[in-house]
């Protein structure tokens, strides 16, 4: 997986994603906890809204172990001086007619490292994994008109359709849904 050099005031770091085992995912789940509860308080769009309580992050992360053990789920995370600043996931359909094409889940990065490449480096990474599993077609949905939109779209990412009021926030202001695609060449 490729490596990006994150600069810091003081020195420069190299950091590369990696994959997560389902019995690393136990270490990690505080770490995880950390970085997604930080994420979802700054309004990102991951499927909670703040506060989100340890419990229920908890919850959310041990049940992603049975799917990391059958391979039907793939979680990366990049570390710095082995603190984790980043994750997402692959999804993988089991559907004899789903085979060709994966779904990108919680791409999240720390808020003090954001900007650096950490993000891109998660994505090219993800549409590594894809490739290497004879996937071809890559989906994801995302908030309409937030910081991810703009992401995905500098990444080759298309609109394939709108969701108006999808989602709602920690207010309980409705957001539109954005489905996105990309085809990678194999």
């Amino acid at each position: 997986m490729p490596a990006v050099m994150i600069t810091h005031p003081r020195r420069t770091l190299s950091a590369c994603p990696r994959s997560l085992s389902a019995f690393e995912l136990e270490d990690r789940i505080p770490d995880l906890i950390g970085l997604l509860a930080d994420s979802v308080s700054r309004g990102a769009s991951l499927g909670f809204i703040p506060p989100l309580t340890y419990r229920d992050a908890e919850a959310y992360w041990r049940s992603l172990a049975p799917e990391l053990q059958a391979g039907s789920r793939l979680l990366l995370g990049t570390f710095v001086e082995g603190q984790l600043v980043g994750s997402a996931q692959l999804a993988f359909p089991a559907w004899p007619n789903a085979r060709h094409r994966v779904e990108i889940q919680k791409v999240f990065v720390a808020a003090e490292v954001r900007g650096r490449g950490i993000g891109r480096s998660l994505m090219t990474a993800l549409h590594e994994a894809a490739r290497q599993r004879g996937r071809c077609l890559i989906v994801l949905g995302t908030r309409r008109g937030g910081p991810a939109e703009r992401f995905y779209r500098q990444l080759g990412y298309r609109e394939a359709g709108v969701i108006p009021g999808y989602t709602t926030d920690a207010v309980g202001e409705r957001h539109d849904h954005l489905s996105m695609y990309r085809q990678l060449s194999m």
